[in-house]
């Protein structure tokens, strides 16, 4: 269990950039597997994922308690999805970086900086699968999640934003909910194959 020790804004915020530099260099996992960032545990994550050169980009509301070689059960869940739709790796990100096991405990108000340095992040996973000539594979897996705070639909906005950029190709996995949000990686079939997901109709409807 990951209870916020206050509001984000509260927070020593480590941004992105930085956080990448410093990432693989404390320790405790193998940085030639996993990609960790922050590689250290704290209030708030950027990814979290194994390299590869064609990953299935895994999009959640927000980090709970996962790191490298400590994975809970959605992540082993994404992890066998990714395996079985032909990927080679996967990347765990977020709507939004704060962690929270529940998300009745995330930030009321939307912190700015940290989706900024956020949606960095998200940049660079694209921009590095689009630079190895791949057309980055974004699951969108938040489930009724997303309406826990009005913020997110709006950063998912921003982030589909990005991933017209890089010619990003939006996919779910299982039934959608009867308000169409897409399903979240638990309790999906071990086999399930992603589909094409029309994340500009799905918004559109929030």
């Amino acid at each position: 269990m990951h209870i916020p020790s206050g509001a984000s804004q509260t927070v020593e915020l480590l941004p992105f950039e930085e956080a990448l530099a410093l990432s693989g260099k404390n320790g405790g996992y193998d940085p030639e597997k996993w990609l960790y960032v922050p590689d250290f545990y704290t209030e708030y994550r950027y990814i979290l994922g194994t390299r590869g050169r064609n990953p299935l980009i895994c999009l959640g509301v927000n980090p709970s308690t996962a790191a490298p070689d400590d994975l809970d059960n959605t992540l082993k869940s994404v992890s066998r999805i990714a395996a079985g739709n032909g990927y080679d790796s996967w990347i765990m990100f977020n709507v939004y970086a704060q962690r929270a096991t529940r998300p009745e405990d995330m930030d009321r108000e939307c912190n700015q900086r940290l989706h900024r340095e956020n949606l960095r992040a998200f940049e660079y996973i694209l921009s590095r699968i689009a630079g190895d000539g791949v057309q980055p594979s974004v699951w969108a897996a938040w489930g009724a999640v997303i309406e826990k705070r009005p913020y997110l639909p709006d950063c998912v906005r921003d982030m589909v934003a990005l991933g017209k950029r890089y010619e990003a190709r939006w996919l779910r996995a299982g039934k959608c909910s009867v308000k169409g949000h897409p399903h979240h990686p638990l309790y999906l079939r071990k086999d399930e194959k992603t589909v094409d997901f029309d994340i500009e109709g799905y918004l559109d409807s929030l």
